[in-house]
């Protein structure tokens, strides 16, 4: 008896897959997953709702007041600093770490890495102990020279430098990618017509390293413009600190709505830039039938040590400050009795440290459950519906966080009053802004899976729900635990969507860190917050690669 669904049957309740792609998709599927959607477009349908209540022409006035053009002139400014700053850190790094006899090659890799695991405001935070204009590191240390204040790294500067220094690696692994990818005879055949590795690599290698570029540039972009620790510690009036000064201070509230609905088309017009830049960049490519052999590797020559000083530099700036600065700080604060800390502080450490495992992990648990069904649906019952509901599953991406919180400040205040600053609301923005993360690692794991192994369990007296727990699950489950340990280290390290919206005196570890950091000057307590959650982050990446190779 044929228990899978076919196009003229309803099926069971935990009919979850069906082997037969034109059979209709179940009903339990259908209905969560269409409340997730709906979940999804409900934040930005209503911020554009309670952005133009007062009128479309009260909107654009807001639009081209001058406060509105200098913001987005300071935000498209700080994105394309940081961008630059990450492409011109990223591409040699990439290239000497793959195509030069640079020493240690393996351990530069991972070392220039590691910055990804490194919140943006911790790295803030590090500047701000290491060089700030009073009570810094080396402010302390130049002080007996009669130097009793820095030049200020607060402003543009500061922001660049330190959101630029700590996403780079997301250009960098995708130049990496693409020139262990790249066919090595047209540089062969390039410099067998005379031309010398500069010419060859400017000619030949770079036109084809420019979609990777691009990519890797709009994860640094759409990073930066929707970062908000760093603006916020370093006193920068992008878009993000300027919605939530607006949120903070003003009783009407819809000039905050109104701000973060042109920040959200302002991340829609930088992807539709990318896509129409990805489109024209397509010809770059290269492909081969057969095996390539392994690109020649370029010795360095003199240029060695200048190239180790370069690694080095970065692994200082990037690694070594951030961390020996949280060193320098703990250890202070237990020489001199505390000090460097806050009045806050009378909250347990255990507690917050709790909290922002709790919210976290029930942020991650909650996604990924949700993501299951929407990924089933993409993969073995895909149709035009199906599509529709996977593609608002992505609303979330790229969109800040601070958009999610506010949207939904709005419509909890008018509507839902009963969550409104309780968990489940804030375990709804992280819904919203990390679902993608979850579906995309779960149907990259299904699309694995050949469906003729779910043919062989049914062809044997299996049903649906135990060909799915018997064969499928087991398959997909270093997907699906990849999926939720990535929600669990972004949330953990959420901060503007977790001000906002967690309850009246809820702190967690990043909430702490802004706190001490960007309001009391309290280094030494948001050093031990910064070093737990750099702990905590070094373990969930760590699961995250385990659950990569056994999905190998």
């Amino acid at each position: 008896m044929n228990k899978s669904f076919t196009k003229g049957s309803r099926g069971k309740l935990f009919n979850f897959f069906n082997v037969n792609r034109k059979g209709q998709p179940p009903l339990f599927l259908l209905l969560i997953a269409s409340i997730t959607a709906l979940g999804m477009i409900l934040p930005p349908v209503y911020l554009v709702l309670r952005a133009t209540q007062s009128g479309v022409d009260e909107f654009l006035s807001i639009l081209t007041r001058s406060r509105t053009l200098e913001t987005i002139f300071n935000t498209l400014s700080m994105v394309a600093g940081i961008t630059l700053l990450a492409v011109l850190v990223a591409v040699p790094l990439a290239f000497l770490t793959t195509r030069t006899d640079l020493p240690g090659k393996r351990f530069w890799l991972v070392a220039t890495t590691l910055p990804l695991a490194i919140p943006t405001y911790v790295g803030s935070f590090a500047l701000l102990a290491f060089a700030g204009p009073r009570g810094s590191v080396l402010q302390i240390i130049l002080e007996p020279l009669g130097v009793d204040r820095l030049p200020s790294v607060y402003g543009w500067f500061g922001v660049v430098i330190v959101i630029g220094l700590l996403t780079y690696p997301y250009i960098m692994l995708t130049v990496r990618a693409a020139l262990l990818g790249m066919n090595p005879s047209l540089e062969e055949a390039a410099r067998s017509l005379g031309y010398s590795q500069r010419q060859t690599f400017f000619r030949i290698t770079f036109p084809q390293l420019k979609p990777a570029i691009a990519s890797g540039s709009l994860l640094v972009a759409l990073y930066s413009i929707q970062d908000f620790g760093t603006p916020a510690m370093l006193r920068f009036d992008s878009f993000t600190r300027v919605i939530f000064t607006q949120y903070r201070a003003a009783f009407d509230r819809t000039l905050a709505a109104a701000l973060a609905l042109v920040l959200m088309l302002l991340v829609m017009g930088i992807l539709l830039l990318e896509f129409k830049l990805r489109r024209a960049g397509a010809t770059y490519y290269t492909t081969s039938s057969g095996a390539m052999k392994p690109p020649t590797i370029i010795p360095l020559g003199r240029w060695k040590w200048v190239a180790l000083l370069f690694v080095s530099l970065i692994v200082f700036l990037t690694l070594v400050i951030p961390v020996g600065v949280i060193l320098f700080w703990l250890f202070r604060s237990t020489l001199f009795g505390g000090v460097g800390y806050t009045s806050f502080q009378a909250v347990p450490l255990w507690e917050i440290v709790w909290n922002s495992i709790y919210a976290a992990g029930l942020g991650a648990l909650v996604a990924t459950i949700f993501a299951i069904p929407i990924a089933i649906l993409s993969v073995r019952f895909r149709n035009r519906f199906t599509t529709i509901l996977e593609r608002c599953s992505y609303i979330g991406f790229g969109t800040p966080g601070i958009v999610i919180a506010l949207a939904l400040v709005f419509f909890g205040s008018s509507y839902a009053q009963f969550i409104y600053q309780e968990m489940p609301m804030l375990v709804f923005a992280y819904l919203v802004l990390f679902l993608p993360q979850a579906v995309g690692t779960i149907r990259g794991s299904l699309l694995q899976v050949n469906p003729s192994l779910e043919e062989s369990a049914h062809s044997l007296g299996r049903n649906s729900w135990q060909t799915f727990r018997e064969i499928t699950l087991p398959l997909v489950r270093p997907g699906i635990i990849s999926g939720a340990m990535l929600i669990f280290l972004t949330a953990m390290k959420e901060l503007p969507a977790t001000l906002i919206l967690a309850p009246i005196g809820f702190k967690t570890l990043a909430t702490q860190i802004w706190q001490a950091t960007a309001e009391d000057a309290a280094f030494a307590t948001a050093a031990e917050a910064s070093l737990l959650i750099l702990m905590i982050s070094s373990v969930s990446t760590w699961i995250i690669l385990s659950q990569e190779k056994k999905a190998s």
